[in-house]
């Protein structure tokens, strides 16, 4: 959601202020930097980083902080940061070139609609592009500060959405990837009178643009993984075979305590009917060790999901305490060694998980969409199911879809050669 903010931002202002990209910080006329807040690490880094960009950048240069820290921090960053000319919080994005031309302008609306808005058209990629279908965030969960810095979620109308992605096909891209803090949830709310339509419509009405050979999204919502979504996802030959999943946790108690809305039971049946569904699936997640006041049974729980789903990727940090959220008040914190202690055990097992998942690809064909060239001869793109795949080769597969045999795989990436 970052990387689609940030292309925004640079799409509004190329068109409308004749602003070109540099990678050389020290000739740019304006230094944008675009913030996280979900951890605290980060929200530390912001600071040096202004300062780093304030001893090297020319004179008259402007420095604007974006994002989510700037939601939640506010004129505070002036405060910490003098030299930064504006703050523009990740609900205020379509307001970027009237931040740039307005000394010291704070834009931390966490109540701005920017929903109805059609941006400009900037992408990173030319062969895929990243489309937000909603904005903000209705769960509230206790451990999470997103809806204090992006609002209450707000569905983007469909014929946005589908003019953005007929443009981005029209000009070469091959696959859309949706985005929205919780993208099954599409439909509950749009600003403006829209016709009723849900998450699997929307995919059911995408797939129907001629040119368009994948769709991907995240995040969705275990909480509403009903079997209709699991049917299209596992059906519809559009939809990437790829379903991030976050557990957060797998013990009910601490599920509770969090604000998810569903127990280690629901979220077994849906992970474990999706495998059955769809034999080709990868399933990846979020999981928070060391959640207040969880005991060795309610982590114990959380690897035996681990066990049980055997996910393809993980991601996984030690509860991070973030202000204005409840968890950041509750009892019972865990220390530090705890936490790291678990955090280590839940990773050595998903790296035994992983490097069997890795073994068992060799010799597998997989169709893969080239849009990356490394280091050594190497080209790489993504499979349906989301493995990294590089062969050798040059530019030209750049964009091109071609079917690969796994030769050598590896954890970080399969190595393969095409057919």
């Amino acid at each position: 959601m970052n990387v689609r903010d940030s292309e925004h931002m640079i799409a509004e202002l190329k068109e409308k202020e004749n602003y070109e990209l540099t990678q050389d910080a020290k000739e740019a006329d304006l230094i944008l930097i675009n913030t996280c807040s979900v951890r605290e690490k980060p929200v530390h880094k912001l600071f040096s980083e202004v300062g780093s960009f304030e001893k090297i950048k020319k004179n008259g240069a402007k420095i604007g902080v974006c994002g989510c820290t700037a939601s939640h921090l506010g004129d505070e960053i002036f405060k910490r940061a003098p030299n930064v000319d504006f703050v523009l919080g990740a609900r205020n994005v379509s307001k970027i070139t009237k931040a740039v031309n307005t000394p010291k302008f704070l834009g931390n609306d966490i109540d701005f609609d920017e929903s109805n808005y059609a941006f400009a058209d900037f992408r990173n990629s030319l062969y895929k592009t990243y489309i937000n279908i909603s904005i903000g965030c209705d769960k509230h969960c206790t451990y999470c500060i997103v809806p204090h810095t992006r609002g209450d979620e707000i569905s983007i109308p469909f014929e946005i959405i589908k003019n953005e992605a007929l443009k981005a096909v029209s000009k070469g891209a091959k696959e859309i990837f949706l985005l929205g803090q919780n993208v099954n949830n599409y439909g509950k709310r749009f600003s403006n009178a829209h016709e009723r339509i849900n998450f699997s419509d929307l995919l059911e009405k995408l797939s129907e643009i001629e040119g368009l050979e994948r769709i991907r999204f995240t995040s969705p919502h275990p909480l509403h993984m009903d079997d209709r979504f699991l049917e299209v996802f596992s059906k519809n030959p559009k939809v990437c075979k790829s379903m991030h999943m976050p557990l957060q946790s797998g013990s009910s108690e601490i599920l509770k305590a969090m604000k998810r809305g569903y127990t280690k039971e629901w979220y077994l049946d849906r992970a474990l009917k999706l495998r059955s569904m769809c034999k080709d699936v990868s399933i990846s997640t979020d999981v928070i060790v060391a959640f207040p006041g969880e005991s060795d049974k309610d982590f114990e729980d959380t690897m035996d999901v681990l066990e049980k789903v055997r996910f393809e990727q993980m991601f996984s940090f030690k509860y991070s305490k973030r202000p204005l959220t409840k968890a950041a008040t509750m009892p019972n914190q865990i220390s530090d060694d705890i936490a790291s202690k678990r955090l280590n055990i839940l990773q050595v097992k998903h790296t035994e998980i992983l490097d069997e998942i890795v073994a068992k690809q060799k010799d597998k064909e997989f169709e893969v969409l080239f849009e990356e060239l490394r280091s050594e001869g190497f080209v790489a793109g993504r499979s349906d199911n989301n493995f990294l795949i590089q062969v050798k080769g040059s530019e030209e597969l750049l964009g091109k879809m071609k079917k690969v045999k796994i030769t050598n795989p590896r954890r970080m990436v399969l190595n393969g050669e095409i057919l």
